[in-house]
């Protein structure tokens, strides 16, 4: 099964590929190009947290199995709350790479 051209409207998508079977394509400067993927690897829009146009396309090769998890802001308590690291996994070797937002901010700066 594939899906045809989209973008993300979620706040955030986070999706784990089957490495093995391909299929999800970016469009890029007006060319579809293959997204690879690596073994348990997550991806994530580019750090950037912005969906681009792709699609995924039906393949012959046999099953592919795939993880999307959508996130979105459904009212306006939840865009209110801050979002984060979780602190509980941070330590001196392990510091924040990103700083806490909530998603308000989120939309005015990015």
């Amino acid at each position: 099964m594939g899906i045809s051209k989209h973008t993300d409207g979620d706040f955030l998508t986070v999706l784990l590929l089957d490495h093995r079977i391909g299929g999800l394509q970016v469009l890029h400067q007006n060319r579809w190009i293959d997204v690879r993927s690596i073994a348990g690897a997550l991806l994530m829009s580019n750090d950037k947290l912005k969906s681009v146009e792709h699609r995924v396309l039906a393949n012959r090769e046999g099953p592919r199995v795939s993880v999307a998890c959508f996130f979105r802001i459904d009212d306006l308590q939840s865009s209110l709350k801050t979002y984060g690291p979780i602190k509980g996994l941070l330590t001196e070797d392990n510091p924040p790479k990103y700083r806490e937002t909530t998603f308000n901010l989120f939309l005015t700066t990015t």
